[in-house]
């Protein structure tokens, strides 16, 4: 599986479920052929998809960061 396709199919999964999933989740969700995730595209996701992993109790959960109403080019 090449960095796109993980890239494509974990945004598209978080897309469609607002709430988050950890690793587990989206590992057998997603039949992703690894055992833990790659950090490498974890932080480029992070960069490219505004990708968030936080800990809610034991877990972390994955999300993907809302976008801003107010325009990110508008000054203050």
């Amino acid at each position: 599986m090449r960095y796109e396709q993980f890239r494509d199919s974990v945004r598209g999964y978080l897309q469609r479920h607002p709430e988050g999933a950890t690793w587990a989740q989206l590992r057998e969700e997603l039949q992703l052929p690894y055992r833990t995730p790659c950090y490498t595209w974890i932080y480029r996701m992070e960069d490219e998809v505004r990708l968030q992993r936080a800990r809610r109790g034991s877990m972390k959960v994955w999300k993907i960061a809302r976008r801003s109403r107010r325009n990110p080019g508008a000054r203050s």
